[in-house]
């Protein structure tokens, strides 16, 4: 058991941009692990981190290698009489340069080449060869009572690592993840409405099943539903992606969202009130969408359909008036203004009247 409390993604990569930035300022040399469950974003939050930085990812998957891959290898010198090691390639050596060396499924390596990795984690070094100040180490792997292939860690190579324990937070992907990559605008919908199918591995290994969700498993139906046209056998790769039961309940709002999210039409004219979905989670796939779409030419457009969206209950009535769209066209815009302060296009807000109203409406009832 890792007792430490589980942190979503999102945090960890802060806490790693930290760990950068005490290791730069103030060469507080430390190595950091990963744990968490398969497919819940290891990987993907070191690539993101190292792409951050600036640095020269190195991935090392401790599962495919031998100790002499990290060692080297030796090599006789005559004239010295001794024998020398010659360093592997795959370990960084620019003192000028950052770098990430990361140690994967750190957990499912096999214990004769841990003593090995002891020496990188404590010592930033292996035999002769040592790691410059400028390189951040991190390990990931999986844990034993998630069902994956790992060995227990011993408290030798435990004490030598910062341990960050990944939790799965629905808010945390679609914000962090799913919104930033562009998935697909149904499973953002779907996690929104359904935040606890984001991670079903617990409850697969309860009933003895194979397949579960996880966030990998979701960002993998994004893509089939974007690559794969044909309904039905789109349909059943996605049950072999996410497991029969939740594709079968993913399938039919999909469906329902692909034949009511007009996002076209309502970017292209004025007279939109007949083109709103009129099911809740069509409305949070057009809210996800317009996020997604949005660019330095349609922002304001966009801005006043966000706007407009959140009066829908007074302007149509039912169904939209049981709808909590005040909330998800708030939301809309904090997703939108954060988008627009990292693109530069903060000035369609600071011009926009619908933007403006909706501001006021929010400091009259003391949000702003």
């Amino acid at each position: 058991m890792v007792n430490t409390p589980p942190v979503a993604t999102g945090q960890a990569l802060k806490l790693l941009h930290a760990g950068w930035e005490a290791q730069r300022r103030d060469g507080f040399l430390a190595s950091w692990m990963l744990h968490g469950r398969p497919g819940i974003g290891k990987t993907e939050i070191v690539q993101k981190f190292a792409h951050d930085i600036g640095a020269r990812l190195y991935d090392l998957r401790l599962t495919t290698i031998e100790p002499q891959d990290l060692r080297g290898l030796p090599f006789f010198d005559l004239e010295a009489k001794r024998t020398v090691w010659f360093r592997p390639e795959d370990l960084p050596d620019d003192p000028d340069a950052p770098s990430v060396l990361f140690l994967d499924e750190l957990t499912a390596a096999a214990p004769h080449l841990q003593p090995t990795v002891y020496g990188l984690l404590q010592e930033r070094r292996v035999g002769p060869h040592r790691l410059p100040d400028s390189c951040f180490l991190i390990a990931a792997g999986n844990m034993v009572e998630d069902g994956a292939i790992a060995y227990e860690m011993g408290t030798a190579l435990s004490d030598r690592l910062i341990h960050l324990r990944l939790g799965a937070s629905a808010d945390d992907w679609l914000r962090n993840y799913a919104v930033p990559n562009a998935l697909d605008p149904a499973v953002i919908a779907f996690i929104r409405t359904r935040p606890e199918c984001l991670d079903t591995i617990e409850d697969a290994l309860r009933r003895g099943e194979m397949i579960a969700c996880t966030p990998r498993s979701w960002a993998r139906v994004s893509e089939l539903m974007r690559t794969i046209h044909d309904r039905s056998l789109r349909n059943t790769a996605i049950a072999g992606v996410l497991g029969e039961s939740v594709a079968a309940e993913f399938r039919l709002i999909a469906e329902d969202i692909a034949a009511t999210v007009q996002l076209e039409a309502l970017l292209e004219t004025k007279d939109r009130l007949a083109l709103y979905p009129a099911a809740l989670h069509g409305m949070t796939a057009l809210v996800y969408a317009l996020v997604t779409r949005a660019d330095g030419q349609n922002l304001s457009r966009i801005i006043e359909i966000m706007a407009e969206l959140r009066g829908l209950g007074k302007l149509r009535g039912a169904p939209f008036d049981a709808m909590p769209l005040a909330e998800l066209g708030t939301h809309g815009f904090e997703l939108l203004i954060a988008k627009a302060l990292e693109q530069g296009w903060q000035d369609a807000f600071l011009t926009s009247p619908a933007y403006a109203a909706y501001a006021r409406e929010r400091d009259a009832a003391g949000l702003g």
